[in-house]
């Protein structure tokens, strides 16, 4: 039950000639279409980054009359954590930023949107730039890639692959799969370039040297697809025009930008967001309960405010004004107005924002309950009833709380 219980006993700790007077007096006032995709790793509870994320891309999809595609990327079966998929999804649903099309939202002309359903699609493509020469099969074991990333560790180098088995003759690399030689595919990247360069939204034109690209594994040893290969050819194939995603994120795009090349792809725009910082201006771990949209939700804060205070995580909508609803939200919104720095999750501010849109949803007209208000009365309800069991049905009337809680709504601390 959603922690609503301060509401409760505040309600049950005024006088009742405090109650009576409060309740009479309070009255508290492009060329082409947009396709952005939200694609979270079913791996454990949906991170504020992760919800920020899945908003900056709602929103710019809205404000561009596009599309917002969910697509779950579950190819890491190690990681995978049972029911995690359907927990984004409610949590979309909660947060009222449903995707127009996906997984778990009726599905659309571009699926499967589980990439663990797409694996034959991941696989032929693997085999083409193998056959095109932009890829090769590497048989290196374990230990040696440990030995190697030990000895570039002593050396202070990058942990880079050496490229050992880049210049295996192709009849003697398929001599060996054929006798059941373990394998995986690497992406053949250029030995020598001129930089590569992603024009990012948020961070402009950037260039990367030749030490950001080394020959990354494309296809693992048991035939899944890495992240870089399995994303690449799900944007081009899901039509996605607009790549929203967090800064974790940069360092992978000079790799993207080769492979839609080598796979003679128009490559999406990129826009990478900023990273979440504590008050202390240390990363914020996904380890740490307030990261968790999970702990906001169980303790009772409205969606309408905890999606205002992750959509000014990153972003500036140049004004003083600091209250918006989605609707505001969706007209003020501009990637140009998202900051390179990290922003800062101050869990105070969300109070004192659920507080501001506690207000909101208290109509003028006591007498007349709105849906939005009678959400509020009816957590207060159930949350009166798990914590005094005995307290009458009077005691929590609808009309009788429709009136009280208004007295007390500015001070609700979840």
């Amino acid at each position: 039950i959603p922690r609503w219980e301060y509401l409760v006993s505040a309600l049950i700790k005024m006088r009742p000639t405090c109650i009576s007077r409060l309740a009479a007096t309070s009255i508290i006032a492009s060329s082409c279409r947009v396709r952005v995709r939200y694609a979270p790793s079913p791996t454990g509870y949906l991170h504020l980054g992760g919800l920020r994320t899945a908003l900056f891309n709602y929103l710019f999809a809205k404000r561009n009359n596009g599309d917002f595609v969910l697509r779950i990327e579950d190819t890491d079966r190690a990681r995978f954590v049972d029911g995690s998929g359907e927990q984004i999804a409610d949590i979309l649903r909660w947060a009222r930023i449903e995707p127009t099309e996906g997984a778990y939202f009726g599905g659309g002309q571009h699926g499967p949107y589980f990439q663990s359903q797409r694996t034959d699609l991941y696989r032929e493509k693997a085999a083409e730039l193998v056959d095109r020469g932009e890829a090769y099969p590497c048989f290196c074991s374990t230990e040696r890639l440990s030995r190697l990333r030990d000895e570039l560790s002593r050396k202070g180098m990058p942990s880079t692959y050496d490229r050992h088995c880049r210049s295996i003759p192709k009849d003697e690399a398929q001599r060996r799969i054929s006798m059941g030689a373990p394998h995986v595919i690497r992406f053949k990247a250029p030995l020598s370039h001129d930089g590569i360069v992603v024009e990012d939204m948020v961070r402009g034109k950037i260039t990367f040297g030749s030490s950001h690209v080394d020959d990354a594994i494309l296809l693992k040893s048991d035939k899944h697809p890495t992240y870089h290969l399995a994303s690449v050819i799900d944007d081009h194939c899901m039509g996605i025009s607009h790549v929203l995603r967090g800064e974790e994120w940069l360092s992978s795009a000079p790799k993207h930008m080769l492979l839609f090349k080598a796979l003679d792809w128009a490559p999406p725009v990129f826009a990478h967001l900023p990273l979440l910082l504590n008050v202390d201006r240390a990363k914020l771990s996904k380890r740490q309960q307030h990261a968790s949209v999970s702990y906001y939700v169980d303790r009772g804060f409205l969606p309408e405010a905890v999606i205002n205070f992750v959509s000014l995580l990153g972003w500036n909508p140049k004004t003083t004004k600091e209250i918006f609803n989605l609707n505001e939200l969706v007209n003020e919104f501009s990637l140009g107005n998202v900051q390179k720095g990290g922003a800062v999750v101050d869990e105070s501010r969300m109070m004192w924002m659920n507080r501001e849109h506690l207000r909101r949803r208290v109509p003028e007209n006591l007498g007349i309950i709105t849906d939005e208000y009678a959400e509020i009365i009816f957590a207060v309800q159930n949350a009166a009833k798990a914590t005094i069991p005995s307290l009458s049905g009077a005691m929590v009337n609808e009309k009788r709380l429709a009136k009280l809680i208004p007295a007390v709504v500015g001070n609700f601390s979840p």
